[in-house]
């Protein structure tokens, strides 16, 4: 069993009330026991560019965050990535691209800022400042990953995802986000050794690190980018938007996954042919993972990558890196649901209950 808490966005709903919603998201959550006066927190968003919300992560639910953790008495808190390769390039000979301007231009930075927080950059400390981690027994791992120095650091961790679609991997939640924390050499190993990719996704979040830190996942997604992904897409709005928190991150990613299922029903068709929605050709999937490897290493490691074959959804039961998160975190979670506050309608939850039971959607 694994708690699921939804709070209700209406269309067009102020910053404040965005905010509301997020509070009372993770007060549902969490009462907070976890953290001692002085503790800090470290925030991790999703942020591949600098394309704003639902591209990256919602900057008025990172200001909400940064502020109640700081009410509930939290010292530092620090909000921090590494963008994709196609924006950033960390290598042991320096850095190109800078992921705090992209930060800067989707507006997260002056949001956290304001609220209290630190920025810091993976890129911006160097090649060295990482350390090696191991997924748990049993990984397709070759290499164990390199994390970050400042999450040694830091007491506790909140991961601040969104809820949208990716080219190469269908969609980018929870679980994906982790690839954000990760040097070039483990990227370039993800990317390349494809046969494994969706399995190493959900492999990289069983790190001790994140395994002893990590304390709950939320997702303001009032927002939802139905097509393309990570950076840009054809983005739907519903009438009445979730904020998702939980303490599982294999329960967020189920509820997360069925939720941008929903919403990219209401794209139009136009919107779902291969060149506007990438994913759905397995020529241009493999050819585009191809590419990233020749950027995160060079053009004969990409010629040797194996095959990234597409990993077509019909059902959050089909999502292959949720079926190795089921694998590596103990078993297939069932769900309950709890309001956060009263402004999600029973139908929706009504369908999110069908669409993540086990059997009943099918």
């Amino acid at each position: 069993m694994a708690k699921v808490f939804l709070a209700g966005i209406k269309k067009g709903s102020s910053e404040q009330l965005i905010g509301e919603a997020v509070r009372a998201s993770v007060e549902a959550v969490t009462d907070f026991s976890w953290l001692s006066k002085g503790d800090s927190v470290f925030i991790k968003p999703a942020l591949n560019s600098g394309h704003p919300y639902p591209s990256t992560t919602s900057p008025q639910g990172i200001a909400a965050m940064v502020k109640l953790l700081k009410d509930r008495g939290a010292g530092r808190v620090v909000l921090g990535d590494m963008s994709g390769i196609e924006h950033v390039k960390l290598s042991p000979g320096g850095v190109s691209g800078s992921t705090r301007m992209l930060m800067e231009k989707c507006g997260m930075a002056k949001v956290a800022l304001e609220a209290g927080a630190e920025l810091h950059f993976f890129e911006e400390a160097g090649w060295d400042a990482f350390y090696e981690d191991l997924p748990s027994s049993g990984y397709h791992w070759k290499e164990g990953l390199m994390l970050p120095k400042i999450l040694q650091e830091m007491d506790h961790i909140v991961l601040m995802p969104r809820c949208g679609r990716h080219t190469l991997a269908g969609s980018t939640l929870g679980l994906k986000a982790a690839v954000g924390y990760w040097r070039t050499d483990t990227r370039l190993e993800y990317h390349k050794d494809a046969t494994s990719f969706y399995e190493k996704a959900a492999e990289g979040n069983t790190v001790s690190t994140l395994l002893n830190k990590q304390r709950m996942v939320v997702s303001v997604a009032d927002k939802v980018l139905t097509t393309f992904g990570p950076d840009k897409g054809y983005v739907v709005e519903p009438f009445t938007g979730l904020v998702i928190s939980s303490q599982s991150i294999v329960a967020h990613d189920m509820v997360s996954l069925a939720w941008l299922m929903l919403n990219r029903l209401e794209a139009p068709t136009s919107e779902l042919i291969w060149f506007k929605d990438p994913n759905t050709s397995q020529f241009v999937v493999d050819v585009a993972n191809r590419w990233v490897v020749s950027m995160l290493g060079n053009v004969i490691e990409a010629s040797q990558a194996d095959t990234l074959e597409r990993n077509e959804v019909k059902s959050i039961w089909d999502d292959r890196t949720l079926n190795r998160a089921y694998q590596v975190f103990g078993g297939r979670p069932t769900i309950e649901f709890e309001d956060a506050n009263d402004l999600f309608p029973a139908d929706l939850k009504r369908r999110l209950v069908e669409m993540t039971t086990f059997g009943l959607d099918r």
